[in-house]
């Protein structure tokens, strides 16, 4: 790890992208000691593609940009100065490999494999015969995303060079916010396309997932939607989104561990073509700093109710 040698602040690099020539995997920043019990996660923002990469791509420009939760990682960054949080972002591409799947979740007709003794399983996840598995195989109106067949090697190195550090990374880092307040919040940062509209009601502009209670206390969901109703924005609960891998692996609110995985329609921060960042994201980012703050709130009185012992600490 690259640590900068400031006392109030921290940035670090780890992980591996493999044929970038070093390029880190993801980068770690915020202040140090943390100045509220929340990290902020962006796994699917990386624009790090690597020249094999886009050669075996069959439309990089378009698939690449339906693939990333475009310019999420700016809402990450914009968030994490305005209010504190603790920024974990992956800069490694969602095309080379997904954070928020499994490392077993592989579609091995990709290999030219039917299973496997080392990675993966025998028979892919539902995710996976999909085609948004470990690593992305098609996507609907594209079709195929590859030239060709990947290679075991290749499957190893991405794993163990961007998923395993990743993971590892974001896991020590939630603990030692829950050392530090007794208890600590995970906001899982995506984008996503805009939803079709309910009947007279413009579909919602945020999903905020938990898979369906057991990823996070109710009392930060009952937060969540009672700001997003106070400010008159619409949000739905688990649907379409209800959190994936990353909430499943760390999410443990009987520690005092607790994920959220926030999705918000790319139509309000970036421009007409949902590819640049656009007029909204300035405003975007003051709604989700709110937002922010106001679970920050809430974990620190759970973490009170709870009469966890790092409380003090963090209190003083």
């Amino acid at each position: 790890m690259k640590r900068s040698t400031a006392d109030d602040s921290q940035r670090s690099e780890g992980g591996t992208i493999p044929g970038s020539g070093g390029l880190p995997a993801f980068v770690l920043s915020g202040p140090a000691p943390s100045l509220i019990p929340v990290l902020i996660a962006v796994p699917h923002a990386g624009r790090a593609y690597t020249g094999p990469l886009l050669d075996r791509m069959r439309n990089p420009g378009y698939a690449s940009l339906r693939l990333e939760d475009r310019y999420a990682d700016r809402l990450g960054e914009g968030l994490a100065r305005a209010t504190g949080a603790t920024l974990l972002t992956a800069m490694a591409p969602r095309a080379m490999i997904d954070l928020n799947r499994a490392p077993d979740d592989v579609d091995w007709e990709m290999f030219g494999e039917r299973s496997t003794a080392d990675v993966g399983s025998y028979t892919p996840g539902q995710r996976a015969r999909s085609g948004l598995g470990l690593i992305p195989r098609r996507l609907p109106g594209i079709g195929e995303l590859w030239k060709r067949r990947h290679n075991r090697e290749e499957l190893e190195q991405r794993i163990a060079g961007i998923h395993e550090p990743y993971h590892a990374r974001l896991a020590d880092t939630l603990e030692a916010l829950r050392r530090r307040w007794g208890a600590a919040l995970l906001v899982d940062l995506h984008s996503m396309p805009p939803l079709p509209a309910r009947g007279r009601q413009p579909g919602p502009e945020f999903v905020i997932g938990d898979r369906f209670g057991a990823a996070c206390h109710g009392r930060l969901v009952g937060a969540a939607f009672s700001f997003f109703e106070e400010c008159g924005r619409i949000a739905a609960h688990n649907r379409p989104y209800a959190g994936g891998y990353v909430l499943e692996r760390h999410a443990a609110p009987m520690r005092g561990l607790h994920a959220m995985q926030v999705e918000i329609d790319r139509s309000s921060y970036l421009d007409s073509q949902l590819a640049e960042p656009g007029e909204g994201l300035a405003a975007m980012v003051r709604l989700l700093a709110e937002l922010v703050e106001r679970l920050a709130a809430e974990v620190a009185v759970l973490a009170q109710a709870g009469g966890a012992p790092g409380w003090a600490e963090a209190a003083e």
